[in-house]
């Protein structure tokens, strides 16, 4: 019962390594807040483990502040933030055939991952940052990834966001950490969530055959690692990035 009595927001905790955190945190005696924009899965999550559902788009600061509100006050204070949620529109910044431009990554695109996953993990923080300061302490935990510490092909506008969380968990670590906040990061490998477990299976022995550990990830194992720096076995860590890759190095 490592998180017990500990209020846990979970952004994007509806599927996936999401889910996997809030079944985690959950067994492990938290009070469980999912905020998700999936609201039939959301719901049927938060009700399977016993958690509280928010429909909250994160890239809207004011949603954000309503919904870190209303956490506060109904629970009176906020432990643990996993900034978790995130999307993908993956294209290569350009294609060129025969000299001319057929193809490039879409300002559209670009935008959306921006604004969900860097801004979104900056709403969320500033949100909840003001209450942990107040109570005298607390664990931010956002989700980097292995492509935002090697780059990865055709993912210009992911990669960016993925590095840009890093630089900002460090900035965090910094200002928070006299607060008696802990801010670290997450970057998984490849993970078996329902996303890539769709992708042909050329493709996911591609990235097995990659993977020293010869398996993709499971969430449950990227939940784990998000326990563990939750918990208070990682009280003196912080400003980190721990890789939960299975020994990839990702090639070109």
């Amino acid at each position: 019962m490592r998180l017990k009595e500990k209020v846990c927001l979970i952004t994007g905790g509806a599927a996936g390594i999401g889910r996997a955190t809030a079944e985690r945190f959950a067994e492990e005696g938290a009070t469980v807040v999912i905020a998700d924009l999936n609201e039939e899965v959301g719901r049927a999550t938060a009700e399977a483990i016993g958690a509280t559902f928010y429909r909250v788009n994160v890239a809207d600061r004011a949603a954000v502040q309503a919904w870190v509100d209303d956490v506060v006050a109904r629970y009176g204070r906020v432990d643990v933030l996993v900034n978790n949620a995130g999307v993908l529109r993956d294209s290569t910044l350009v294609k060129v055939k025969d000299g001319e431009l057929v193809r490039q990554m879409s300002e559209a695109d670009f935008d959306l991952v921006i604004a969900v996953n860097l801004k979104g993990v900056f709403n969320c923080t500033q949100a909840v940052a003001p209450t942990m300061i107040r109570q005298g302490g607390g664990v931010i935990l956002n989700a980097s990834s292995i492509v935002g510490l090697d780059g990865n092909f055709g993912q210009t506008n992911y990669v960016a966001t993925k590095s840009a969380v890093i630089g900002m968990t460090k900035v965090w670590a910094r200002e928070l950490g006299r607060a008696g906040i802990r801010v670290n990061a997450i970057a998984p490998g490849f993970t078996a969530t329902e996303m890539v477990a769709s992708m042909p299976e050329n493709v996911l022995a591609g990235m097995k055959a990659r993977t020293p550990l010869g398996r993709l990830g499971e969430p449950r194992d990227i939940a784990n690692a998000y326990l563990f720096l939750a918990s208070d076995e990682a009280s003196f860590i912080t400003g980190e990035v721990l890789r939960v890759d299975g020994g990839i190095v990702v090639g070109t």
